[in-house]
């Protein structure tokens, strides 16, 4: 599971983010700082660690940005 360098706190924001043309990256913790270059499928939680995580979303990612999220 991977995390989004900003602590969204549910999948709408990242939506709206997204939707007003914010850049939005993301990392794997434990496996580097980020995903940069990753084009391809990530599985994403949040809000991040320690707060209770409560969303999980699937996105699309092309040379390091997030590009869509369900």
């Amino acid at each position: 599971m991977s995390y989004t360098m900003q602590d969204y706190k549910t999948i709408k924001a990242i939506k709206d983010d997204l939707k007003n043309g914010i850049n939005i990256q993301c990392y794997q913790p434990g496996l580097g700082p980020d995903l940069t270059n990753y084009t391809g499928t990530v599985y994403l939680e949040g809000p991040h660690y320690p707060k209770p995580h409560k969303w999980y979303g699937q996105g699309q990612m092309v040379n390091g940005l997030l590009i869509k999220i369900k």
